[in-house]
């Protein structure tokens, strides 16, 4: 079996090269070519000269790419190009591990089918530190023949598979994880101003919470690394993030679902955006807030 990986980023890097480690025939596509060379010169991978390539040559497609609609692109085609789907025989199967909009993948499963290409999604989560050690949460969404014919490698790149439904089902709840993350690290950040304000130590407070009942990922993980000593480099933009938290947002929409606290953390996010710019990290939330309150967190 030879899987086509399309996209070499930070995720899709390092869960490209777990794949070929325990000895998976890949051909690797990425529209940065020093990338996919270095690729295929360290692991003996096939480069794809584009994407009907890939089509042709694999019998499993694994896409992780920035956004649903760059999956549209590369899966339907765009402006009179083809796509995956235009060179791609029926029974292959295509997984998408990207963060997408759960109805848009609903959508584009119902055309695939259409052309007896059936599909996956298996968005993940754990950042760039679990997708080298394979140690990613995997939420999976799709029929369980098709999952199953996939899970080998799910199990490469994730430490824990989850099975959350039928189609779609995988990107709901990765967006309404990442709104939960996004919420932790906003409110956790919020209470640190403010209590930095009043004259409390900012690392103090993080190792007192993170033995009480106020912590959360973002202060297990994030503050000490990454918000205290002014790094900001988590390795996850806040462009990502808001669109994440637009995903959640429109699934609360199109569920008839109040979300008001979706609604403000994303103009959170959408100020810190709109400040640093939407390569700037995620955690940079912390600094729009300390900016704002004229508060500095860190030591230096």
């Amino acid at each position: 079996m030879r899987v086509g990986f399309i996209g070499l980023g930070n995720m899709g890097l390092p869960m490209a090269a777990n794949l070929a480690r325990a000895g998976q025939d890949l051909i690797v596509y990425d529209l940065n070519r020093k990338v996919v060379d270095e690729f295929v010169a360290e692991f003996g991978a096939s480069p794809a000269n584009g994407l009907e390539s890939v089509a042709q040559n694999a019998d499993i497609v694994i896409t992780i790419v920035p956004t649903g609609k760059d999956v549209r692109r590369i899966v339907m085609g765009q402006d009179g190009e083809s796509g995956l789907a235009d060179h791609m025989e029926k029974g292959k199967l295509f997984i998408d591990m990207s963060s997408a909009d759960p109805t848009g993948t609903v959508e584009m499963a119902k055309e695939l089918a259409e052309r007896g290409i059936p599909m996956v999604d298996a968005p993940v989560s754990g950042g760039v530190r679990r997708a080298v050690d394979g140690s990613l949460a995997i939420m999976v969404g799709g029929a369980k023949e098709d999952v199953d014919r996939c899970r080998n490698l799910l199990d490469i790149m994730g430490g824990q598979i989850f099975d959350c439904g039928p189609i779609g089902s995988g990107h709901a709840l990765k967006a309404l994880n990442n709104m939960l993350s996004a919420i932790g690290l906003a409110a956790a950040g919020e209470a640190l101003v403010i209590g930095k304000q009043f004259g409390l130590d900012p690392a103090a407070m993080i190792d007192t919470i993170n033995l009480s009942s106020g912590k959360n990922n973002a202060t297990e993980v994030k503050f000490h690394s990454f918000v205290l000593n002014d790094a900001f480099n988590a390795g996850f933009s806040n462009g990502l993030m808001l669109k994440d938290l637009t995903t959640a947002q429109d699934l609360a929409r199109a569920t008839g679902v109040p979300a008001p606290f979706t609604a403000l953390v994303r103009e959170t996010y959408a100020a810190t955006l709109a400040q640093y710019g939407p390569t700037s990290d995620h955690t940079e939330v912390v600094r729009w807030q300390q900016e704002a309150a004229k508060v500095k967190l860190a030591k230096k």
